[in-house]
């Protein structure tokens, strides 16, 4: 095992995040390399220091934190000892989905916590859009993506190689640009699931478009992955008060499955209270589970001078 790989992992062993197999391995390294094992300990040091200096939060505050890394994750723990190939990014989303995945799991250290939301904060805008002064522009990279479509070998000993090329090319520009705008319009609509968080947080701060709040509206009733509809809801706050906004919303607080998201919605509804966000607030208690949700419902109920149950 080299040292790059037991370094990627040491976090994870410190927190008890790997398999036995992978925990003997990260272990035999550390027996017989001196370095490896001073970056051990610099992680227990570090870990002390944490843990010796956590400050006395409101627990609203711990709510609303818990619920964004929630809602940020998707996807499991690694199953082996993270490879080489694999991008911080894809390190850091499999180390937060386990590490706060299952009951008893928000009891980690708050240190550890702290420094993963610190990583995830600090490399999401990384590269995406640089330059928002410069006009849009668009300039060929060195990268050229090959896709296989056939292989097929010939009598004469050579081969016959069928594929596709692509170059990969950059663009940047500012916000109001129409190429930037579609070209994000266009990610929202990827398959990976961080391009579409990295595009739908930069749409919405442009929602008085009505192809941005048409892609908002999508991404929060219909994306798969909890951080892209977290930060379509997000988006469609300032549009609260339309009656087709909070129609969808309230569709949203009803079926989605993350109570971060959930809660998120609890809060954009009742910033335009109604007789309709009564009813749905009040049939929402009749079946939701997560006390963090329950408690932001029923003070919105109270607020609004309504009942918690129907009657």
């Amino acid at each position: 095992m080299t040292c790059e790989l037991v370094l990627r992992a040491i976090p994870l062993y410190f927190y008890g995040e790997l398999s036995p197999a992978d925990e003997d391995r990260v272990e035999e390294h550390l027996h017989t390399c001196a370095a490896c094992a001073g970056e051990m300990e610099r992680q227990r040091t570090l870990a002390a220091a944490l843990d010796r200096n956590r400050a006395d939060v409101s627990m609203s505050l711990l709510e609303d934190c818990r619920a964004d890394l929630m809602a940020a994750i998707e996807g499991g723990a690694p199953r082996s000892v993270p490879g080489a190939g694999a991008s911080p990014w894809k390190l850091f989303l499999d180390a937060m989905a386990h590490s706060l995945a299952g009951p008893g799991r928000w009891q980690q250290p708050a240190g550890a916590v702290a420094l993963l939301a610190i990583g995830f904060f600090a490399a999401r805008f990384t590269g995406f859009v640089s330059g928002a002064a410069q006009q849009a522009s668009l300039a060929p990279s060195d990268q050229i993506v090959h896709t296989i479509r056939s292989i097929q070998p010939e009598s004469s000993g050579q081969v016959q190689i069928n594929f596709d090329e692509t170059q990969r090319r950059t663009v940047s520009g500012r916000m109001d640009d129409a190429n930037i705008q579609r070209l994000l319009l266009a990610a929202a609509r990827e398959e990976n699931p961080a391009v579409r968080v990295e595009s739908v947080d930069l749409l919405k701060n442009r929602p008085a478009s009505s192809e941005v709040r048409s892609a908002l509206l999508n991404a929060a009733a219909h994306d798969p992955n909890p951080g892209v509809r977290l930060k379509a809801v997000e988006g469609l706050k300032p549009l609260a008060g339309d009656p087709e906004i909070r129609k969808t919303l309230a569709q949203v607080l009803l079926k989605d499955d993350n109570p971060a998201i959930r809660m998120q919605v609890v809060d954009v509804l009742v910033e335009h209270s109604d007789d309709n966000i009564v009813g749905v607030l009040q049939d929402l208690m009749q079946k939701e589970d997560n006390s963090y949700v329950r408690l932001k419902s029923e003070k919105a109920l109270k607020a609004m001078n309504a009942s918690v149950g129907t009657f």
